[in-house]
């Protein structure tokens, strides 16, 4: 309803001709009434039609129009409806009335004025703020493109260095482990900075993440299924957690899984409490060896991933049996 008001408004004040010829029929309507009204009102309340006309002529076309208005209102009402009537002729109650009735529509007209004026004002500061928006936006969506091709880029020159040092098994795993994190962290940072995709719920985010994950990897024996409420986390946290999402699923689609295996990794968020998110991702897979408790402390990837979950707040927990969990424990607020 605000809004239709103000677009009327707005049409009339953007158009003179019109304003004006609006005004001029509201007076016509306004003196039509009033003489209607003559019998009832019995020479009393001269100005009772033109006021209201007076104030929406303002209000609606502008100062300039509600100002014609006015006059011809308080010439109309001096003419037809003061004693004696069908005069100009003003004794002390008529040029008191007269005097009342300039009073009332100077300071209707001075307020509905400078509101006209305050809210052109805050219009244009509104344009000026939504067109630095625009620009801010766009300038941090072409810096995020920019991160994301660099991390392409440097991607690439590991995948170049790599051949440089074939003959090196362990050089070669460890470029390649490498360029594997650049190239899905590139992609996280495209998915995650998109602006259609600022308010995807966590669910959705999650799903697509995982599918683009095991497309990635080729791994098309394996499918992936997410469980998460309606929910949606700040960018950081989100980017943190489609992080730790993915180092989780790319050390099972490694390690859990033989070369034609067909399995399944489940990834759930779930609010365990009022205060607190659980993230639980589970394969059914082999399961982790004994001599895990050992090689873990040694692990890049399960380092990232003590890492990420200290990022969030939370800590990580691993189960194993008929394939592996990890869970992780973080707070509903950062």
């Amino acid at each position: 309803m605000r809004e239709c008001i103000l677009r009327t408004t707005l049409m009339f004040r953007n158009r003179p001709w019109l304003a004006h010829v609006t005004g001029l029929l509201a007076f016509g309507l306004a003196l039509f009434i009033r003489l209607g009204l003559s019998d009832v009102l019995s020479g009393g309340f001269p100005y009772l039609t033109f006021f209201p006309a007076v104030i929406l002529t303002t209000f609606f076309c502008g100062t300039r129009p509600g100002v014609v208005c006015a006059m011809l209102s308080g010439v109309a009402s001096w003419y037809f409806f003061i004693t004696p009537a069908y005069s100009l002729h003003l004794d002390g109650q008529g040029i008191l009335a007269m005097v009342f009735y300039a009073f009332i529509v100077s300071v209707d007209i001075a307020l509905i004025h400078f509101m006209h004026v305050a809210s052109d004002r805050l219009r244009e500061q509104q344009a000026v703020t939504e067109g630095l928006y625009q620009q801010q936006r766009t300038m941090f969506q072409e810096l995020q493109h920019r991160v994301a091709n660099n991390m392409q880029f440097v991607a690439a020159l590991l995948k170049m260095q790599r051949r440089k040092v074939s003959e090196d098994p362990i050089a070669t795993a460890a470029l390649d482990e490498a360029r594997e994190r650049l190239e899905m962290l590139a992609q996280i940072h495209r998915h995650l900075y998109a602006p259609e995709r600022a308010n995807l719920p966590v669910s959705q985010h999650l799903q697509e993440l995982c599918t683009g994950l095991l497309e990635a990897t080729g791994a098309k024996n394996i499918v992936c299924k997410v469980s998460a409420p309606p929910i949606t986390l700040d960018l950081t946290r989100l980017t943190t957690l489609s992080l730790l999402v993915v180092e989780v699923m790319t050390n099972a689609v490694k390690h859990a899984f033989t070369t034609d295996a067909h399995g399944t990794i489940t990834v759930q968020l779930e609010m365990t409490t009022p205060d607190t998110y659980s993230l639980i991702i589970t394969d059914d897979g082999k399961g982790v060896p004994a001599s895990f408790a050992k090689v873990s402390s040694k692990s890049l990837g399960l380092t990232i991933i003590q890492s990420l979950s200290s990022q969030l707040g939370g800590r990580v927990e691993y189960h194993s049996g008929q394939g592996t969990t990890v869970r992780v424990q973080f707070p509903v607020t950062a």
